[in-house]
């Protein structure tokens, strides 16, 4: 995944974006990251991936996370939707 790529595909929060919040914001958790963007608050398939991005940032300062291809990733997200476990922003009341 390059770093324009977007991690919450409900609110285009892309990867550099994520990076710079945690570079310049330095967040105490994983959940202030909904801070950028909205990241993480739509259908929540994103966040798993945003703790994973948390977590090594703060342990080792380093972002660099082998995520999926941006097509796999949207495949994989499809497939969570499929199975019902949350709705797209835009599809929430």
């Amino acid at each position: 995944m390059d770093l324009d790529d977007n991690v919450c595909l409900c609110f285009r929060v892309s990867r550099r974006k994520l990076e710079k919040f945690l570079r310049f914001e330095h967040p105490k958790v994983a959940s202030q990251l909904s801070q950028c963007g909205g990241a993480g608050t739509g259908c929540g398939w994103c966040i798993p991936f945003l703790q994973k991005m948390f977590d090594r940032y703060s342990k080792e300062q380093l972002i660099e996370l082998q995520l999926p291809t941006p097509e796999e990733y949207q495949f994989q997200r499809q497939n969570y939707l499929r199975e019902q476990k949350g709705a797209p922003a835009d599809e929430k009341e």
